[in-house]
């Protein structure tokens, strides 16, 4: 199985790689974009590709679909593109990808998501793509375009969430981070089943369903949704639980059928 894995940021990028140490990653280039790559098992089942995406969803939509259509071409050719070797290959570490996994810290909404525990989306939902209206906000689907929710294989969202001990609910993804008390209420009253807040998630689902491939979402809260207070983050503690659920994950992905939606 190859997994795409798209953070926003490097050091998001780092803490999933520590979860393989000490299997070797290696870094190749494509069009658009740097992977990292780990097969955390000599000859096992699993090849983990790792991508620093950019934030925001538009530059995870972008730089994820180009990760899923370079592997496409790939399979087309039989050829490893961007490779810095120069080196052709043909067995499992190329061709398409079964699964992406939007990776990242993001904000939790309180009591339900404290800090540093960790949410996996079983619906990826964009929240301010849409119009302000007298009525106030109308998504983009009520004006008659586009999608505003992606969800998850049901299948692998369970199994994930047990190996791991994530919440499951809902995360949003927002252009901008809430930074006040009202706006964390009126996304509560619009998506009562938020459990995370972040900025990536939609446009990697956007770009994962595109291209016919699963996408996961796992957030690791870093911070409440709510008023600003940088004092009140706890960024490590985020990242060393991303570490630890990707330590934990490869039962669930090696026994999951990617035909089980």
């Amino acid at each position: 199985m190859r997994v795409l894995v798209a953070t926003a940021v490097l050091v998001e990028r780092d803490a999933v790689a520590a979860a393989f140490a000490p299997s070797p990653t290696r870094e190749y280039a494509i069009p658009g974009a740097t992977l990292s790559r780990v097969v955390p098992t000599e000859g096992g089942p699993l090849v983990f590709d790792m991508l620093a995406a950019g934030v925001g969803p538009a530059a995870a939509a972008a730089a994820t679909a180009a990760a899923l259509t370079a592997a496409a071409l790939n399979e087309q050719t039989g050829e490893q593109t961007g490779e810095q070797t120069g080196e052709q290959t043909h067995d499992r570490t190329s061709g398409p990808y079964n699964l992406v996994v939007s990776v990242g810290i993001g904000g939790g909404f309180q009591p339900e998501a404290p800090v540093g525990s960790l949410v996996l989306a079983d619906e990826i939902t964009v929240a301010d793509l849409g119009a302000e209206t007298a009525d106030g906000f109308v998504p983009v689907t009520e004006l008659g375009f586009g999608a505003v929710t992606h969800r998850p294989p049901e299948s692998l969202v369970r199994a994930v969430a047990a190996v791991t001990g994530a919440r499951t609910g809902a995360v949003l993804t927002v252009n901008t981070v809430t930074g006040s008390a009202d706006r964390a209420a009126e996304l509560r009253r619009r998506h009562p089943q938020a459990l995370a807040e972040a900025m990536e998630g939609f446009g990697v689902a956007e770009a994962a369903t595109a291209h016919g491939v699963p996408v996961l979402e796992l957030r690791a809260v870093s911070n409440p949704v709510g008023p600003r207070d940088r004092a009140a983050w706890r960024i490590g503690d985020a990242l060393a639980a991303l570490t630890g659920a990707f330590g934990k994950l490869a039962p669930a992905l090696e026994s999951w059928n990617p035909h089980d939606r």
